[in-house]
């Protein structure tokens, strides 16, 4: 039913966390960013921002042609609007649970990027920008564990902000962050992490990526982050 163009990374993870929770039947094409398949034409028809994940589903709800869509947090919003799950209904609710989703799309995920670049990948360790993406990852932090004090979830029930959220904190070493520092997220953070979905959502990159957990090749970087508009020219 559901073609999911994934690679293991926090927002891939986020699709099939919710793919896993549900049920839905999916079949993985992998791509390969360390190798450039996000560059490929075919790839660039329906994810013209050549980056993983986007889907293509070819059983809608209003039975009409295929959808594709790229964008994690448009895939969760559409899947949950296929579903009827993990969004709620009701107006209030609804919202809180999208105004934390693009918390996520626009503060942690981002913020957290630039943590992983700077601290891990970049050639040059510059400790302006280090200090930088590790106070406002530890900031972004604080912001969850404070949501988190008096709720299980982020929203309330279980929803698609937690989806969002949970893979970016997985690499939390890696941020230069604590968990026992934040003691409301680490709580929501073991939950998560013990849900039977999030452990076969985990399960499936080792085995789209058996190479999962080492480091980038220099020729991986340099497809990673030498990307300018040439890659996507017509």
């Amino acid at each position: 039913m559901i073609d999911l163009y994934y690679w293991p990374t926090p927002n891939g993870h986020k699709i099939t966390m919710f793919l896993e929770e549900t049920g839905l039947p999916y079949k993985i094409h992998p791509v390969n960013i360390g190798t450039g398949d996000q560059f490929k034409p075919e790839f660039l028809e329906f994810s013209p921002n050549n980056r993983m994940p986007a889907m293509i589903d070819h059983a809608p709800a209003d039975g009409g042609a295929p959808v594709k869509i790229f964008e994690s947090g448009a895939i969760l919003i559409y899947l949950a609007e296929k579903t009827g799950k993990f969004m709620p209904s009701d107006l209030r609710k609804r919202f809180d649970v999208m105004q934390w989703l693009m918390w996520q799309m626009g503060g942690l995920g981002p913020m957290a990027g630039q943590n992983h670049h700077f601290n891990v990948y970049a050639p040059e360790k510059l400790p302006y920008a280090i200090d930088r993406y590790i106070n406002e990852t530890n900031r972004l932090y604080g912001v969850l564990n404070k949501r988190l004090a008096d709720r299980e979830y982020v929203a309330g029930d279980y929803s698609i902000a937690d989806m969002a959220s949970y893979p970016w904190i997985v690499p939390y070493e890696r941020q230069g962050q604590k968990l026992e520092d934040f003691p409301h997220l680490k709580r929501w953070f073991e939950t998560i992490k013990a849900k039977p979905a999030t452990v076969r959502a985990y399960a499936v990159g080792p085995t789209v990526n058996p190479s999962l957990g080492k480091t980038f090749t220099d020729e991986q970087k340099k497809v990673l982050f030498g990307q300018t508009a040439s890659v996507v020219k017509g």
